[in-house]
């Protein structure tokens, strides 16, 4: 199987990102975002600094996409944040374990000490496996905190994991 190539891109390319990232928010079964958010609004809240967006590349196609940042500002600074979404055609192709492990390469560099994940919609049990074999622990639950467009309310976890 054929690693994608993964890299940077910056707020003027975040159109590249938006067909992967419009496809997995309509599902409404991953993220809390509306499914008909917008692409400014999208492009505001992945590529505008400090949050750095990645695409990962596979035959020339934008087959997935991921955002770093502070999980908080200030004091809260030295943890990573990251969310990651694959193209429903390069799903099960290694493409969020590879951007998974680019991420966290990519916050060591940054200087984060650890990298934490609020919000992982708890049926989607593919990423929660996936999370944990990175090395990331269930550190929290939050009962019903989603609305899951057709499981109903979901819980959601709390993922961490020291780099």
């Amino acid at each position: 199987m054929t690693a994608p190539s993964i890299r940077e891109i910056a707020s003027g390319e975040f159109d590249l990102a938006w067909p992967v990232f419009r496809e997995v928010i309509a599902g409404g079964d991953t993220y809390s975002y509306p499914p008909d958010l917008s692409l400014a609004d999208a492009r505001a809240m992945w590529a505008t600094s400090p949050t750095r967006c990645f695409v990962a590349e596979l035959d020339g196609g934008v087959v997935g996409i991921y955002m770093l940042r502070p999980n908080q500002p200030g004091l809260g600074d030295h943890v990573a944040n990251a969310g990651y979404m694959v193209a429903a055609s390069a799903r099960g192709r290694g493409v969020a374990s590879a951007m998974c492990e680019h991420s966290l390469a990519e916050a060591r560099r940054a200087g984060f000490t650890a990298m934490q994940f609020n919000y992982v919609v708890s049926s989607n049990e593919r990423a929660v496996r996936l999370w944990q074999r990175h090395g990331f622990a269930i550190v929290g639950r939050v009962p019903s905190a989603f609305r899951h467009a057709t499981l109903g309310s979901t819980d959601v976890f709390i993922m961490h994991r020291v780099l």
